[in-house]
């Protein structure tokens, strides 16, 4: 029991233990994706082919889009867990780029009926904040490789 204590040790036990939760979130993103991808799948035949007139969205084409990006979130977030799965560092270039993503999402679904106008000032305070640290990030990569 004292030699599983060890530094050396519980940092493997760990390790183990991140490798293994993120083998899980993996799992369980990938079933989101597919569940994600299906629900798409359906609502853009049912509102292709069952709504009158065909070849007309119900829906409008913003929360369409919407759809789309929330899978494409949940493939950057897949990609961030592989990425730490592969090197065991969390790249917060890709974090930062998810978030770019989240907001970007949050300004092109953005309803002026429901929210406050300083609502999407502060998406878009989010956003130029995240674009100047993606910027920031990408200076310094190429700076200290």
């Amino acid at each position: 029991m004292k030699r599983m204590f060890k530094d050396e040790n519980f940092l493997r036990f760990i390790h183990l233990v991140e490798n293994i939760v993120s083998k899980i979130l993996s799992i369980a993103l990938i079933v989101v994706i597919g569940v994600s991808i299906f629900d798409l799948m359906i609502v853009l035949c049912k509102d292709l082919f069952t709504t009158e007139p065909f070849g007309f969205f119900d829906k409008t084409l913003l929360e369409l889009f919407g759809l789309f990006l929330n899978i494409l979130i949940a493939l950057e977030l897949l990609e961030n867990i592989t990425a730490y799965l592969r090197k065991h560092i969390v790249q917060v270039e890709l974090v930062v780029v998810t978030a770019l993503i989240a907001v970007a999402r949050k300004i092109i679904i953005f309803d002026p009926a429901k929210y406050e106008k300083s609502d999407i000032i502060a998406l878009a305070v989010a956003a130029l904040a995240l674009a100047i640290s993606y910027l920031l990030i990408r200076l310094s990569n190429r700076i200290f490789p």
